[in-house]
């Protein structure tokens, strides 16, 4: 008994109750591929991004032979530095705090000159008078503010000498901005500035050998980061290599899965298949070429004259080209009834709303047929 349509026989029961299994199960494989691939895209793109961004910093460096090797280099001593940082950071710690030590000296120096009364504590601003202080000085300073800072152990204190070397200068320059030229404060002030600046001239040297040291170890540690998150994303570009493989192993099960389940191409079928293909746009149609060429080696899809024998094509050809003309058709607009399939199991397997991710993974097949064709066969 044929069915209302008159082309194929009327499917009993449980074979269409198996078919809506298959298919409900079909589904949701091709839901969860589809979820997987969006991740492993979303992955890519951060590592693409990333040496993308690195090749950007790198495109002034030179370039030759030597540069594997120095990147060789780089990393072991990468790893050796990543064993030494604690210690080193605690090697620069104990140099910062013998700077502060030796400039704890020139401040007993220049606090024990007679003339460093005035200064030794805060400006007594309201016992004074000096209603526009506060209008004229904006950061008031004195020694025992910094004698507390430097001796403060809850973190306040001071990380670096020049800290405190700006606060001694603050001492002085806001007595001579406040006071008069002629004033015995700004007198005394100006004198004691330069007595201070003298010394610290002497203690200079060091200092800039140590922030020199600071900033080769800010820099090597700015490039340990580096290739930190080098060896990061190279791990991750070798673990999608590895899942992208195993995608497409299940995508080619897949595809098994759904041919298995097609009947037959009819004579009838090839014909309607080959008309549907002159449709097709010069790109479509590079594509559906290459889909042959995928299952035939000696296919030469980019010859220059290309002749199809669609009765020389097996089954599994013809239903992918079968599937990807219908979707190619359809994301057109074009009716593509000549071509439709004439199998309920077929119809519900394809009927879904994955044709844009489908599109693409014919894409993808295309382009991995294309690989494949030009391998010797």
């Amino acid at each position: 008994m044929e069915n209302i349509n008159g082309l194929v026989p009327d499917i009993p029961i449980q074979e269409q109750k198996d078919n809506a299994a298959a298919s409900e199960n079909f589904g949701r494989s091709v839901d969860e591929m589809v979820g997987k691939v969006d991740q492993l895209e979303q992955r890519l793109n951060e590592v693409e991004h990333f040496y993308s961004n690195t090749s950007k910093k790198q495109s002034n460096m030179p370039r030759g032979g030597s540069i594997l090797k120095d990147k060789e280099k780089q990393i072991s001593s990468f790893r050796r530095r990543q064993q030494d940082a604690s210690r080193r950071e605690a090697a620069g710690s104990r140099r910062m705090q013998e700077l502060m030590r030796q400039f704890g000296t020139i401040l007993r120096q220049i606090t024990q000159h007679k003339w460093a009364e005035p200064f030794m504590e805060p400006v007594d601003v309201k016992g004074l008078g000096l209603h526009d202080y506060y209008e004229v000085i904006e950061k008031p300073m004195d020694f025992s503010t910094i004698k507390n800072k430097m001796e403060a152990k809850d973190g306040s204190g001071y990380k670096h000498v020049r800290e405190i070397c700006a606060d001694v200068r603050l001492i002085f320059k806001n007595a001579m901005k406040y006071n008069e030229e002629r004033d015995d404060v700004h007198v005394m002030a100006k004198t004691l500035l330069g007595k201070f600046e003298e010394k610290w001239l002497q203690l200079l040297p060091k200092v800039d050998e140590e922030e020199k040291r600071r900033k080769e170890e800010e820099a090597e540690a700015q490039q340990d980061m580096q290739l930190a998150q080098e060896a990061t994303h190279a791990k991750m570009a070798k673990d999608l290599t590895i899942e992208l493989d195993e995608v497409d192993m299940q995508l080619e099960e897949l595809r098994e899965m759904v041919l298995q389940k097609c009947r037959k191409i009819s004579t009838e079928d090839r014909k309607q298949l080959g008309n549907a293909l002159t449709k097709l746009s010069p790109e479509d149609l590079n594509k559906a070429l290459l889909i042959v060429a995928q299952n035939d080696p000696a296919f030469q899809p980019t010859a220059t004259e290309v002749e199809l024998d669609m009765n020389a094509q097996s089954e599994s050809t013809l239903w992918k080209l079968k599937f990807f003309v219908q979707d190619v058709l359809h994301a057109q607009g074009k009716s593509p009834a000549s071509i439709k399939t004439n199998n309920v199991n077929t119809s519900n397997l394809l009927n879904n709303n994955n044709n844009k991710r489908r599109r693409e993974i014919y894409d993808v097949l295309a382009k991995s047929s294309q690989k494949r064709s030009k391998k010797p066969s």
